[in-house]
């Protein structure tokens, strides 16, 4: 049977996928699984075992539908469900499901603080979708394939990073899903432990102010770079004084995805913002400390099938105020981050650092 997923975006979403892949390819006999997406994402997909081919929406959706036509799917799961996927469907006129996205109920929380969300996580509901070719959750979480040649090798790390790390996912795509960074100063200070900043070449600005906020040889924390103006940076607010000194290398901008993947399993644990370096995270099974800003863990898409805690203010009337998030808070205050304890309570390291 030849099945067709489509999912165009995006990392994190793609990656949450992979249940569905799997028990497809696994659980259905004879099946010859495809994805279509967008071409910034075939690379994540293609190292997939369980995934035949992966077709891209490059030029035009009718250039697309062309393509996917000439393979002769039997069935079609989407895991988008938006207009797009909706006139690849029709175009191909072969059998389908789609997952429920929730819209009204999500709508519901945004605007009224009215949560009528059911307590599933995401991943099932893409699993619904597969439902009709008698898939069922085989409980191994989600996937994540590293290429081969873009592992890692902790020798090429820092001599203070190689016998053990924290890695702390910087990024997101909405400022309002990301702590400010004084509280992202604040945070390392707090983990007092080697920590590996990650991130896109985005966040590569970001992690430098990190990295120069700490005086190696003072013992304590202290700001030495002046942190960018914000209108969320409160300098009253900062708490700087109070932890000790960790190691920070700054890896943002300077891995691939596959070799952020890689320090991610590598990582002692992971703190992480809502976003998709928290999923490549959960895939690995790694405990998970994840932070949240605007968007909700009762949106179904924290971290699956792994140990996680999620850090969070709560019982704010203004949150959440959007399932995807903002450039700026609506509100001015942005206490979704700005009132974050980000108390981690880790246990001392193993080695003593």
């Amino acid at each position: 049977m030849k099945i067709l997923v489509l999912r165009f975006s995006s990392i994190g979403d793609i990656v949450l996928t992979t249940p569905v892949v799997r028990a497809l390819a696994q659980q259905v006999p004879g099946a010859e699984v495809h994805f279509a997406t967008k071409p910034a994402y075939r690379g994540l997909l293609e190292p997939n075992p369980y995934i035949a081919k992966v077709h891209v929406l490059s030029g035009s959706l009718r250039d697309l539908v062309r393509e996917l036509r000439a393979e002769k799917f039997d069935f079609i799961v989407d895991l988008h469900n938006n207009l797009r996927t909706r006139l690849i469907k029709l175009q191909l006129n072969v059998k389908s499901a789609s997952f429920d996205k929730l819209n009204r109920q999500k709508w519901l929380l945004v605007n009224f603080k009215v949560n009528t969300l059911p307590d599933i996580h995401i991943v099932d509901r893409y699993l619904a979708a597969a439902a009709p070719l008698g898939v069922r959750n085989d409980g191994q979480g989600l996937d994540y394939f590293i290429p081969e040649g873009q592992e890692v090798d902790l020798r090429d790390l820092p001599a203070g990073f190689q016998r053990g790390y924290v890695a702390v996912a910087i990024g997101a795509q909405h400022a309002t899903k990301r702590l400010p960074v004084e509280k992202l100063i604040a945070l390392c200070a707090k983990i007092n432990r080697p920590i590996v900043l990650l991130g896109g070449a985005e966040d590569e600005t970001t992690g430098h102010v990190i990295e120069l906020a700490f005086d190696a040889g003072a013992g304590r924390a202290e700001p030495t770079a002046r942190i960018p103006e914000s209108p969320y940076y409160f300098p009253e607010k900062s708490s700087l004084h109070s932890f000790s000194n960790p190691l920070i290398h700054n890896g943002c901008g300077r891995y691939s995805l596959h070799q952020s993947a890689s320090l991610l399993r590598q990582a002692q644990l992971v703190v992480s913002h809502d976003t998709g370096l928290m999923h490549i995270a959960a895939a690995f099974k790694k405990e998970i400390f994840s932070v949240w800003g605007n968007t909700v863990p009762a949106f179904g898409m924290y971290p699956y099938k792994t140990e996680f805690r999620a850090l969070e203010v709560l019982n704010l009337s203004c949150r959440p105020c959007s399932k995807i998030g903002f450039a700026k808070c609506p509100q001015g205050h942005f206490k979704c981050m700005n009132d974050q304890d980000l108390d981690l309570n880790l246990p001392p390291p193993r080695d003593g650092r």
